[in-house]
């Protein structure tokens, strides 16, 4: 574990390495980022790319290049009952409009969520994280998502170790039944991402180290698994309102490693089919 830095409004400029700077520049790199004209860390002041989520609806390619941002993870899930999500889930033309434009794509689902129309999508066990990972899956490919590419499963509350061992990780299970541990990712806080590395139902990333493990600041502290490819630094609220893209109000992922699943990386199939 590391310490969190602080928010970019306060904390001081620091002086970095040339190797930190040349990381980046190879994480930029790796996530098309001469295209998008994003400008690639200096020894004065160094900031790793950055990717957006978002659901309420498409945001242009264009507008998300001009704010500076490196690509998207977006759904490959459908939107709840009595709910329209318009970026829910990824479309094939959507795609590519990215792609054209120089953005990446890393792919996540979410159906459920605690207190909507529909429970977390962890409550259902084995059973249910099968019926998930087809779901995701057939979005997946259907919109042009990479055949080795992994699918971010998401807990999206702050669960207990007993409600893992009991009831997330059998829906983890039932996952990599069908995808494979090696096409599996997770999204949660920190202590969620740590049991599904040590249970071993996430794959790795082709950077040493690193395994699909996107941690979210919530029910995080200060801490950050070194495990982790993507960090979700900002997180919109009502309260805390995230910064705008194309008039919307988005989340913010610092990207922390040159392979953190994004489609382009991974067209080729692993080992092992889709069941």
């Amino acid at each position: 574990m590391h310490n969190f830095p602080p928010a970019a409004s306060s904390a001081r400029p620091r002086v970095v390495s040339r190797r930190d700077a040349l990381r980046y520049a190879t994480a930029l790199a790796g996530l098309g980022a001469a295209s998008v004209g994003v400008r690639i860390p200096t020894a004065a002041a160094a900031a790793p790319p950055q990717l957006i989520d978002f659901a309420a609806h498409q945001i242009p390619a264009q507008q998300i290049r001009a704010a500076g941002y490196s690509g998207v993870v977006n759904y490959v899930s459908m939107s709840r009952p009595g709910s329209s999500f318009g970026a829910k889930p990824i479309t094939r033309s959507y795609a590519d409009s990215l792609i054209a434009a120089g953005l990446v794509i890393v792919s996540n689902y979410q159906y459920g969520k605690p207190g909507s129309s529909a429970p977390s999508d962890f409550t259902r066990g084995h059973a249910g994280g099968i019926a998930d990972a087809r779901t995701a899956w057939g979005l997946h490919t259907a919109a042009g998502g990479g055949q080795g590419a992994p699918v971010f499963f998401t807990i999206d509350e702050d669960i207990n170790r007993d409600t893992w061992n009991h009831t997330a990780l059998p829906w983890f299970r039932g996952i990599n039944s069908v995808l494979g541990v090696q096409r599996t990712g997770v999204y949660g806080g920190v202590r969620v991402c740590q049991w599904a590395v040590a249970d071993g139902v996430v794959g790795s990333s082709s950077t040493p180290g690193r395994r699909w493990v996107w941690q979210t600041r919530a029910w995080s502290g200060s801490q950050v698994d070194p495990a982790a490819v993507l960090y979700q630094r900002v997180v919109s609220t009502a309260s805390n309102p995230g910064p705008k893209v194309g008039g919307l109000e988005v989340d913010v992922n610092d990207v922390l490693a040159p392979d953190c699943g994004q489609w382009n990386l991974h067209a080729g199939r692993p080992s092992g089919d889709v069941r």
